[in-house]
């Protein structure tokens, strides 16, 4: 058995977006000018980081996840996957591991409850 940590992320200073792998079926590319803002709770050792974009907020579930904030701040993050649920090992050397990803659509913040279109 391979100890190797699987890909779940990768950073490019040349990427223009980021690419969500939700699964082998589903793919999704998030232009960076449609970043709006990111925040990283850190609960007992489970990292949340919730990326929000114009239309779309991708929740990302998983262990060390600040370098991925950090690529995304840099606007180099280039692609995000959740590792396969048979991966069971530890992250080593702080690297950081996806365990969820969820993609929801944006709601606007300028609309109160009950407020049509």
């Amino acid at each position: 058995m391979s100890t190797k940590i699987p890909e779940c992320w990768a950073s490019d200073s040349q990427a223009d977006g980021l690419r969500v792998e939700l699964s082998s079926e589903l793919c999704l590319l998030l232009p960076f000018n449609q970043f709006l803002q990111a925040e990283l709770k850190i609960e007992n050792k489970e990292h949340h980081l919730r990326l929000v974009f114009a239309m779309n907020e991708v929740l990302v579930s998983g262990k060390n996840l600040k370098r991925v904030l950090i690529a995304m701040q840099k606007k180099e993050l280039a692609f995000i996957a959740k590792v396969s649920s048979n991966y069971q090992l530890p992250p080593a050397d702080g690297a950081p591991l996806i365990q969820s990803i969820v993609v929801t659509e944006a709601k606007p913040a300028n609309k109160k409850p009950g407020q049509s279109d």
